[in-house]
């Protein structure tokens, strides 16, 4: 029942691999690999042995990146595991089979998994070319493949235990990223720490992975199993029963009050009263949408979490060495990236999944109406969460006298920020337009915007390394015009003991004007697609 005859995981696993972004992802995966072992192969005709320090940071890029994309796939995965049964309106069922709910685990987890897996046996023929250019034992790479295996199933169970908190796939993928981040972090620094040390990363990823990942494995089954087994009061179409009066009165740490200031910036009460004439009904009824589903745990989490991270970070890189103020605003751009196209992605695929688009296109209003308001509705969360973790950068220059001298830098941190944030939200509505399930637009719009903020930064790191002779002054300067990551790192910050980064090219200040040009040319195309309606419904 748990693996031969589990009909959880026969059905799962087949439909998982039947689907279209399961052929691309084996198509695609390798290949991109197999373009990064081609371009930095070395180009000498006689390969040097005796200088394996090539080859060490190949490998080392190669498993970095490869755990990157574990942490970012396991959860498109697995976090509509038991979400996606509640916005199917199977959850009942599910619940009232003879299953036991770690059978139904297993099952999930497996299936989940599994292509995932396919994709690591995939890639490790192109690893293994690396073996002979030295410095690289066959050991380190099963060691390596070991770690990559473990940290999977951990990233899939985080994802599954979320997906059993939460009533919707996209708040499950969420918080499974809030956690899965910071792990992410952890074992890369781990990784290259131990770079010099092939013993000590061979005893950590054969004794001590293993002891660490089953204490984690057994916490979030044992999450997931209780949920399963003793679920809410479920109401029709097993739709959880959830009364907000007693949610905020038992609930822990920080909570939402509609009718509250400053909770109803962005969050307002239900209307009780008649639209006032001339005000854009769509607007007015997105922003007081419950975009949380029913509850606000969701919302709680993501607060909480995001500012337990970001204390010792605001600690440390504001206050003790303000000259890594830029650590500190990249964390909180790698937030926005997180939550900005959570709250527009379904903008436009949830009224294509409830089959009320075709009538918002035949009333009165525009398609510009459409869109701002659609726009602005998912802005004004995604903003309001991301000035949450902004706010100690402008304590600190009250409070820190380094940066006495720095408020122009300061003011340029907050306005790469804010341009983000319009960044994110434009491209998730942009890809709301374009697609047809709210899963498959915050998929497109998680990978366009991951591009756009860290694949240029990678691709300067990648140059660096190896093709030390490049013009690297060009790509920096590149870099800092589309990524606002590598723009925060080219603003001038003087501090009595050092002119960082004062030499740097002023890349940072093309960054706006190329932004501007990509969301007017995005708002310009949804525009053109409205109006051509038919290549929407289609």
């Amino acid at each position: 029942m748990y693996l031969r005859d589990n009909p959880v995981l026969q059905y799962e696993f087949i439909s998982n691999l039947r689907k279209r972004r399961a052929l691309a992802l084996l198509f695609f995966y390798p290949a991109l690999l197999s373009a990064i072992v081609l371009l930095a192969w070395p180009e000498a005709e006689r390969i040097d042995t005796t200088n394996p320090e090539a080859s060490k940071r190949l490998v080392t890029m190669f498993f970095l990146g490869q755990f990157f994309l574990a942490g970012l796939l396991t959860p498109t995965f697995a976090a509509g595991a038991i979400a996606g049964e509640r916005e199917r309106q199977t959850l009942e069922l599910l619940v009232a089979t003879p299953l036991r709910p770690s059978a139904i685990v297993l099952g999930k987890l497996l299936a989940s998994l599994g292509h995932l897996v396919l994709l690591a046996i995939a890639s490790l023929p192109i690893v293994m070319l690396c073996l002979p250019l030295g410095g690289v034992s066959f050991y380190e790479v099963l060691a390596a493949y070991f770690a990559l295996l473990v940290a999977t199933v951990v990233f899939g169970l985080i994802a599954i235990a979320a997906s059993s908190f939460f009533h919707r796939t996209m708040a499950s993928l969420a918080v499974s990223y809030l956690f899965i981040g910071p792990l992410v972090a952890v074992g890369a620094w781990l990784w290259t720490a131990t770079e010099r040390s092939g013993a000590l990363r061979l005893y950590g990823t054969s004794v001590l992975l293993p002891v660490v990942g089953a204490v984690f494995c057994i916490i979030f089954v044992e999450l997931a199993i209780r949920k399963l087994m003793y679920p809410e009061a479920l109401g029709s179409e097993g739709r959880t029963v959830v009364d907000e009066t007693q949610e905020l009165r038992h609930a822990v740490g920080l909570v939402i009050q509609r009718g509250h200031f400053p909770d109803r910036l962005f969050a307002p009460a239900k209307r009780d009263d008649l639209l006032p004439d001339g005000a854009n009904p769509v607007f007015d009824k997105e922003i007081r949408s419950e975009v949380f589903a029913q509850g606000t745990l969701m919302l709680r989490v993501v607060i909480q979490i995001s500012m337990l991270l970001a204390l010792p970070m605001m600690f440390f890189c504001l206050y003790l060495a303000p000259h890594l103020a830029p650590w500190y605003v990249s964390y909180v751009l790698m937030f926005n990236v997180l939550v900005g196209p959570l709250f527009s992605a379904g903008a436009i695929t949830s009224e294509r999944e409830q089959q009320t688009l075709e009538l918002l296109l035949t009333t009165t209003l525009s398609p510009w109406q459409i869109l701002w308001a659609k726009l602005l509705a998912g802005l004004r969360v995604s903003s309001a969460l991301t000035a949450l973790l902004l706010w100690p950068l402008l304590l600190a220059c009250v409070l820190v006298q380094p940066y006495w001298n720095n408020l122009a830098s300061m003011a340029i941190y907050v306005a790469v920020v804010l341009l983000s944030c319009v960044t994110t939200a434009t491209v998730a509505l942009g890809c709301s337009v374009v697609s047809k399930k709210t899963s498959v637009s915050l998929m497109t719009s998680y990978v366009v915007v991951a591009l756009l903020f860290v694949g240029a930064p990678a691709a300067l790191v990648f140059v660096a390394t190896f093709f030390p002779n490049a013009h690297v002054d060009r790509w920096t300067a590149a870099s800092a015009a589309i990524s606002p990551i590598s723009a925060v790192f080219h603003v001038p910050l003087h501090i009595e003991t050092t002119a960082y980064y004062a030499n740097a090219p002023a890349g940072w200040a093309w960054l706006f004007a190329t932004h501007l040009v990509l969301n007017g040319s995005m708002l310009f195309g949804m525009l053109w697609l409205f109006r051509n309606r038919w290549r929407v419904l289609r």
